[in-house]
């Protein structure tokens, strides 16, 4: 037997190198995808994160040439992902990452949200496939609320936060087309006349980059005074991983009030619909770092409790398994056409 069949490697898609670097945790080869269609890099974006441990980065033409089956688990992102594996034989597990509304007004798609979620299910259950979900919102939008495995950050990853940069921070790729998903009127309105330093993959937007790699991006976190995160509660999370990972770092938090932030208002940061509210708020930390300190110190407990590292290895690897269940009971062939 190959020896990393023998390893229970799995087979990852490349979506997004901040959340595929999580799977380091499971302590599992990982065969990663790259080469994909629609991605902004060729390969692996070290400007995101370093490769995993027990990673290889491999073309799907590699991956698909293996014997069948090889692989542990697929991991998937998308339909068309789906689709690139359906003669393989191996449990898939679809990760669930945006809600069906954020994705339509972002495709500018008008396949009905019903339709979408009847032909994902039924494809799913035909080919013996699991979902999961990133989030308890992004569940529910699709129809999947039986498995949440929410993503993770170790504060020990992370520089001593110091706040000494009067300046706020907010991380986020490709926001011209995600405006209305991140409230991106809210924000210019709420911090106007605001020193915020904006990072990310956005080519339209001058002056505006992403970091050179993570140690960039940790000292980023470490020595701005406060993080900002702001989105539609009908379309996207109270959260996402930067401000996860901002929490982890010790960063107090301002944004919209959301059902599901993890902020709890003047503990760990500040919320308001008002944008002349938060912009106060966004003043009151720019002149009061001690403030800024204890408020991060309680965000960072937050992330300690509910994104931890921890937490997340057991659900997701809880979730392998019920792929490989679900797999092994189907009958239907996995080359079913969706």
């Amino acid at each position: 037997m190959d020896r990393r069949t023998s390893e229970k490697t799995l087979l990852v898609f490349n979506c997004h190198e901040a959340w595929v670097y999580q799977l380091g945790t499971l302590g599992l080869p990982l065969d990663i995808v790259v080469g994909l269609d629609g991605r902004h890099t060729e390969g692996w974006d070290l400007q995101m994160r370093p490769l995993p441990t027990n990673a290889r980065l491999i073309r799907l033409d590699d991956a698909l040439a293996h014997p069948n089956p090889y692989y542990y688990c697929i991991i998937t992102h998308n339909v068309a992902d789906l689709m690139q594996i359906k003669h393989r034989s191996e449990p898939r597990l679809l990760v669930i990452h945006s809600t069906i509304e954020g994705r339509r007004l972002e495709e500018r798609s008008q396949v009905e949200p019903e339709r979408m979620r009847q032909t994902l299910r039924t494809y799913l259950t035909l080919v013996g496939g699991h979902a999961v979900a990133v989030s308890a919102l992004k569940g529910r939008s699709w129809g999947f609320t039986e498995d949440i495995a929410p993503f993770c950050a170790d504060p020990r990853d992370y520089r001593s936060y110091t706040g000494d940069w009067p300046c706020g921070l907010r991380i986020c790729n490709f926001i011209s087309s995600r405006r209305n998903i991140l409230m991106w009127d809210f924000h210019e309105q709420a911090f106007a006349g605001l020193p915020v330093k904006l990072v990310g993959h956005n080519p339209d937007l001058p002056g505006v980059r992403a970091t050179e790699d993570w140690e960039q991006l940790k000292a980023y976190l470490q020595s701005h005074r406060f993080y900002i995160h702001t989105a539609d509660p009908s379309l996207e999370d109270g959260y996402n991983m930067a401000t996860m990972e901002a929490m982890a770092a010790g960063m107090p938090i301002l944004g919209n009030k959301h059902p599901s932030s993890p902020v709890e208002h003047g503990v760990s940061g500040f919320l308001s619909d008002d944008p002349q509210e938060l912009n106060a708020y966004a003043r009151t930390l720019l002149e009061d770092r001690d403030l800024a300190v204890r408020m991060g110190q309680a965000a960072q407990s937050c992330a300690r409790r509910q994104f931890s590292v921890e937490g997340f290895r057991q659900k997701f690897l809880r979730s392998i398994e019920v792929a490989r269940a679900k797999s092994s009971t189907c009958t239907a062939p996995a080359t079913m056409p969706l």
